[in-house]
């Protein structure tokens, strides 16, 4: 990055990412070009090269950065201040669904297909190992429960799994109808209640 004092790289950097930020959640992956990311920054479209490999890794430097406030916000609301499993799953989900359904950024990603052409970066390996990832913030509270007797009994990871497949029924809100928010709260009640043990 000839040229650019640290200084410099590092602002450009972060200018980029809050250009990023701004349109990727306004107007999509696909729609967002170099120079629409370059342009407010005042660097040409080839510069933005000597920062990131594509927009592609751009958007998900950002969404990185994105989910992990994220997952600390809901953490925190959810699993580690509710010492009640159902209240626990049931905070967490609302928390989960509350974010896709308002934050643009969040909501572009899951509902307007950008996740496919995110993904496909990646190998199958490192999908998985991201997967891995996000089931490692409830797999302890999980087991914890289970070893308490208050949840039922199956693989830790299957039930971290079926709490974390839940907000994809996000990308079904149009096909569910005026009925979506009734519909996925009776749903987040009965994943809850299903999962603690009788």
């Amino acid at each position: 990055m000839k040229g650019f004092s640290d200084e410099e790289r590092d602002r450009i950097r972060a200018a980029l990412m809050d250009a990023g930020r701004d349109l990727f959640a306004r107007y999509g992956l696909r729609k967002t070009t170099i120079a629409d990311l370059t342009d407010p920054v005042g660097i040409g479209t080839s510069t933005f090269y000597q920062f990131f490999d594509s927009k592609e890794a751009l958007y998900a430097e950002i969404l990185e950065a994105e989910e992990e406030a994220i997952a600390e916000r809901i953490m925190a609301a959810s699993f580690e201040s509710e010492d009640d499993p159902r209240a626990a799953i049931e905070a967490f989900l609302h928390a989960i669904f509350e974010e896709i359904e308002t934050n643009p950024l969040i909501r572009t990603l899951m509902v307007e297909d950008e996740l496919d052409r995110l993904e496909a970066q990646y190998s199958a390996e490192e999908q998985a190992q991201s997967r891995r990832e996000e089931l490692a913030f409830i797999v302890p509270h999980v087991e914890r429960w289970q070893a308490e007797g208050r949840l039922r009994e199956a693989e830790a990871e299957t039930i971290a799994g079926a709490i974390r497949a839940m907000p994809l029924l996000t990308l079904h809100q149009d096909d569910i109808g005026e009925n979506y928010a009734a519909v996925r709260d009776l749903l987040i009640e009965s994943v809850a209640a299903g999962l603690v043990a009788e």
